[in-house]
Formats: C-alpha cells, structure tokens, sequence
C-alpha cells in the first residue's frame, strides 16, 4: 500500500518510507491510500477471539501488503503482552483500561508496536541498516515513557525523547530519564508544544537528514497511530460478549490530546467497527472542541492541566481527521462530538466517581467519564478510555480524593533510578547544535 501527505505536495511513500521518515517532505502527516474493510464473518467472530487475533486480524488489514505476514503475526503478539479489559464502572458506563502495560499508559500499545516494526524493516534492508536510524519523540508525559521502554535496548536505534521542564508529573519523568542505555531525556525549557515544534523542525532540515538518519515516534508516524485502533476492535468484543452478543449502540469517548488515539479509532470506524459516534474530551486545551462548533480550526498556545498529557494547542493529527471526512466540517460533526473541562471540573469528577462507584480515575480518564456520563442517549452503551494508571498522578489524585493511591511494583521501580537528562533551550539552532554533535 502507497501512503500520501496530508499536504497533497510530497509523493507517494512505502510503508518503510513513511516509517523511517515518518513526516512527509511537504511537511504533511502520510495516510494509506485506502482503508480496508473487514467482512462480516469477522465481526461476527470477534467475541470469541483472543486480544492477539483481532489485533492480528486488523494489522492485516493496514500493513499485510508490505510486511510477511508471519514476521506480522509475531509483531503483534510480541506487543500485546498484555490485556487491555473492559471494566464496567456504572451502568451501561464501562472503562476500557489501557494501563496494563509496561509503562501503565495507553500509548505501550503504539510504541511498542512501532519499535518491533521498525526493527523489521531496519533487518529487511539489504545495505545493513545504512547505520543508526534515530528516533525523535516529543511528549507531554505518557509518550516519552512508552516510546522509551518500547524501544529499550533495540538494535540499530536510538531514541531522544524531548519534554517541557516541569510540566510532566515526577514519575512520567522518571519512566524515561532513568533508562540511559539507547535512550537520551532532553529537558526543554518551553511547553510541550516547543517540543513537537523542535522535532518538525529537525525532519524539515537537509543538513540534519545528511548527517543522521531521523525518524519519530509520536503519534504523527503511520506506525504508533495506526495499532492504536486494535483496542477499540477489542473493546467492543468485550462489550459484545458482556451483553451475550446483542448488537448494541455503541458510544466511544477519548480523552484527547494530538488527536492520534481518536484517530485511529475513526479509521477503525471506516473498517467496520460498530460504533456509533464519538466523543472528543479535552481539558482547557479546546481547540478541536472550538473547531466543532464554529468550523474553524485556531491553533493557539497550550495551557497547563492537571491532565497534563492532554496539554496540546496545536494538535497534529488533526490534519488527518480533517483528510479522513474530505475536510468537511459537517461529516466530522455527525461522527464525534466534544466536550471540555476546567480543572475544577476534573477534580470534582475524580471525587464523584470514587465516592459513588469506588472506580478510581485518573485526570484524562476523569474528562472521558465525564464527557461520556453527561453525553450518553438512551438505549446506548458507552465505554471511555482510562488512558493511564492513577498511579501516575499520585500527588495530584491523592491530594483531590484525600485517598491513597497504592504504586504498582514496575512503576516503583522506575523510581529507584537516577536521573540523566540534557538541558536544551527552544530555539532550534541549539537543538539543531546538539545533534550534530553527536
């Protein structure tokens, strides 16, 4: 399968090719040629499968033209290490917890998937590599621990996670500072959008490409997005096996941040997925929430939130829901709708939710909860995604519901390191300074 920019202005790119460069040259986001739809016998069968096999059975449908399917079959297995379950939380109102993974965040599930597939395609290369291929990731905090342990140790890569000082919570930081080995923390001193902003600034570079071979890993690469949409396929499997197979109408509500999650959920709609409509649910970062209802996309700087990883003013894969509908303002509204909080708003979500079902939630599943509590109709079935541990966000949960919030062990143990991270301004030429030295 071919992949396009978003811009229209850069030519058609292999699935390697949009992997390994992972922005286009006209600065577009790729995006396959066609979505491939799943016959009706899957669906059918999908209450019955295991995680593993929807999974395999979606990769296909992406990436089977351009990987062997067996090396496919492992990939998917070897990142589903783990269960993504369903857990009802109130009636008709369950929680699809995406924090059983290494680093307890949504985003184990895209990055781990990634570094395995590049991998594959860096071992399929028949000039050994053409040397080290570097990865670039900004995060806003669950990125960079993902793509950091998803990619620990791998053969051939190198990984520079970049992050605005101060602003992701004590144990995101720890989850990537700690690592050394392949992995390099920059600590920016800007805001997460700075970070995102220095890597797009470092793919457009001639002289950087010349020196190094760059590739990225937030969810702007076609690799870390796209797998996303294995969970959704799998939630409603769970939800249609609960409910004894009746058919049901099925509501989806995402926290979101760069928009890659929804994304990759809206693609799954376009392979068959029975869900109905979605919510966007934003903190007081509501530019796509203002795009709804004016039709005017305004980027602006992003504001600190309690739910931090949403902290995003200038989403990009917003570009890529706008290409999905053939910019259309109105199709996009019959699909998804959106909602936003102030962090008092998230507060008091997490506090009502303890108090009245004993589900604990974290800040970004406290927006999803909410949006999807106020905004589900009669005769629906809505499910939001718990997109991290609360474990997280210890202090900040802690310090709204008064209640301790018990560490796993694997997230213990990331705090036990020593930090080591670089200090690096936002202007681009030091950033731009600092890689060519290495």
């Amino acid at each position: 399968m071919k992949y396009y920019s978003t811009n229209g202005q850069a030519p058609l790119a292999t699935l390697e090719k949009a992997v390994v460069k992972g922005l286009a040259e006209d600065k577009g986001l790729y995006m396959p040629e066609h979505i491939n739809p799943l016959p009706k016998e899957f669906f059918d069968n999908m209450p019955g499968m295991s995680f593993q096999d929807v999974a395999y059975n979606v990769a296909s449908c992406f990436f089977g033209e351009d990987v062997n399917l067996d090396a496919l079959y492992d990939i998917v297995y070897d990142t589903l290490s783990f269960d993504c379950p369903i857990v009802e939380v109130e009636e008709n109102i369950y929680s699809l917890e995406l924090f059983h993974g290494p680093t307890l965040a949504f985003k184990d599930v895209g990055a781990r998937f990634m570094a395995r597939l590049l991998q594959y395609f860096t071992r399929q290369r028949q000039d050994g590599g053409q040397g080290l291929v570097n990865v670039l990731v900004a995060t806003s905090g669950d990125t960079g621990s993902a793509v950091a342990n998803g990619f620990l140790g791998v053969e051939g890569i190198h990984v520079y996670v970049l992050y605005p000082k101060g602003k992701v919570s004590p144990i995101q930081e720890c989850q990537f500072t700690t690592l050394g080995r392949n992995i390099t923390a920059i600590e920016v001193d800007g805001v997460f959008d700075d970070c995102q902003a220095l890597v797009k600034s470092a793919f457009m570079d001639a002289e950087l490409n010349n020196h190094m071979r760059l590739t990225s890993a937030n969810s702007i690469n076609v690799a870390r997005f796209l797998p996303q949409s294995f969970y959704y396929f799998w939630a409603v499997a769970q939800l249609m096996k609960k409910r004894g197979g009746k058919d049901g109408k099925y509501v989806c509500c995402v926290p979101s941040g760069n928009f890659g999650n929804i994304c990759s959920a809206l693609f799954g709609k376009r392979m068959g997925l029975p869900i109905a409509r979605f919510i966007a649910a934003n903190n007081r970062n509501d530019v796509f929430y203002d795009f709804l209802q004016t039709g005017e996309y305004k980027p602006r700087p992003s504001v600190q939130t309690l739910a931090n990883a949403m902290d995003v003013g200038d989403p990009s894969n917003f570009a890529r829901i706008y290409d999905l509908y053939g910019r259309s303002h109105e199709a996009i509204c019959q699909d998804i709708s959106g909602a936003t909080y102030t962090d008092e708003q998230i507060a008091e979500t997490i506090r009502q939710c303890l108090r009245d079902t004993g589900y604990q939630l974290d800040p970004h599943g406290a927006c999803g909860y909410r949006a999807l509590k106020e905004g589900l109709r009669p005769g629906e079935t809505g499910f939001f995604l718990e997109t991290a541990h609360p474990a997280k966000f210890k202090d900040t949960v802690e310090s709204i519901t008064g209640q301790p919030v018990p560490v796993p062990d694997r997230l213990a143990a990331f705090m036990r390191g020593e930090k080591q991270s670089v200090a690096m301004s936002r202007d681009f030429a030091d950033f731009k300074a600092y890689l060519l030295a290495r």
